[in-house]
């Protein structure tokens, strides 16, 4: 099983890199993160105070963080089928996330990709978003501090989400062409 953490602050370019990247490969499908409260639905499973209290209870709470006035969640559950039904591309924000997302299925091959732009290039994006959170938003990206040892690390101001796409793609495909010698190797020895 593999997967994609996009990490990176808000306005770095997360879903139009995750849309492209979808176009460029149908085996690349967006994690839809559990999402109780106001503010945008899409791209999230909508939920309630109760299903969440009961992920917690059963120790199925991968990651969980406050912003916006809401809570977002990657729950084991839904994260062991979005990697058996492809590859999921997780967008988080706090390192301490991808640490935990990387470690919560075992056997899982993680591509680490952090996103980043300028601060006034993410601000432009932001107002164009018309979300009326701009000052939030801001105070989100200036929290979100940078990935090191990431496996890529994508300027957005620099490339275009179908040039991002193709990066990852070529370092998730690298990654299959260098196990496929090693799984034959392991085949012909066990024979």
């Amino acid at each position: 099983m593999r997967g994609v953490i996009l990490y990176g602050p808000p306005a770095v370019g997360k879903d139009t890199i995750t849309a492209a990247l979808c176009d460029l490969d149908q085996r690349f499908q967006l994690y839809s993160r559990l999402k109780v409260g106001p503010g945008r639905t899409s791209g999230y499973r909508m939920s309630d105070e109760s299903t969440l209290e009961g992920l917690r209870r059963s120790g199925d709470v991968v990651w969980e963080n406050q912003r916006y006035g809401a809570r977002y969640v990657v729950d084991r559950p839904s994260l062991v089928t979005a990697l058996s039904a492809g590859i999921p591309v997780v967008h988080l924000g706090q390192r301490q996330a991808v640490a935990a997302v990387a470690a919560a299925v075992a056997g899982t091959r993680w591509c680490s990709v952090y996103l980043w732009c300028p601060r006034k290039a993410a601000e432009q994006r932001i107002i164009a978003r018309r979300t009326g959170d701009t000052d939030a938003r801001l105070r989100a990206w200036d929290a979100t501090e940078p990935l090191f040892g990431a496996d890529l690390t994508l300027n957005t101001a620099e490339l275009s989400p179908q040039e991002a796409a193709e990066r990852i793609h070529r370092h998730v495909l690298a990654d299959d062409a260098a196990e496929a010698p090693q799984a034959r190797r392991s085949s012909a020895s066990s024979s």
